[in-house]
């Protein structure tokens, strides 16, 4: 796997920042989210050098066991992602301006494509995943349904 794209088809993805909003955890202008990983691909990408890591269960949680995830980066500097917001409507492709209404979005299902980065600094290496493709269908309440042929004034 080491060098080639990896496709999830319906990912679990979570601690979205498509907007690149300074918080806590992220500098301002990083955009990114973690994608959940099963057992198995945690493992196979693991090995290969991809930068996976394990979410602790929250102590409310029934199951105790770790989740393996994998961070991933959304960047438009070099090559933009393809990210392709899907509703009844169709097709809309998002842009850097508009990608930020997937932070809020109720996902029905996402399909990604993500992209290594083989990296080397003082004496470490790996891999970092960068978005190259998103399709993702949205959950639409009835009024955007009822609205949608409306033009916007």
């Amino acid at each position: 796997m080491r060098g080639n794209d990896v496709m999830i088809e319906g990912a679990q993805i979570r601690f979205r920042n498509f907007s690149g909003k300074e918080n806590k955890f992220n500098r301002e202008g990083d955009r990114n989210f973690v994608v959940l990983l099963d057992e198995e691909t945690a493992r196979i990408m693991g090995d290969a050098g991809w930068n996976v890591k394990l979410l602790q269960p929250r102590e409310d949680e029934e199951d105790g066991t770790p989740q393996p995830y994998l961070q991933v980066a959304v960047s438009f500097k070099i090559r933009p992602p393809k990210i392709v917001l899907i509703t009844s409507g169709g097709r809309t492709y998002l842009d850097e301006e508009s990608v930020s209404v997937l932070d809020h979005a109720d996902f029905i299902n996402v399909d990604i494509v993500v992209n290594p980065y083989n990296w080397e600094f003082g004496g470490n290496n790996g891999i970092k995943a960068y978005l190259k493709t998103m399709y993702a269908t949205i959950e639409e309440d009835e009024l955007e349904k009822k609205y949608r042929e409306l033009e916007a004034s």
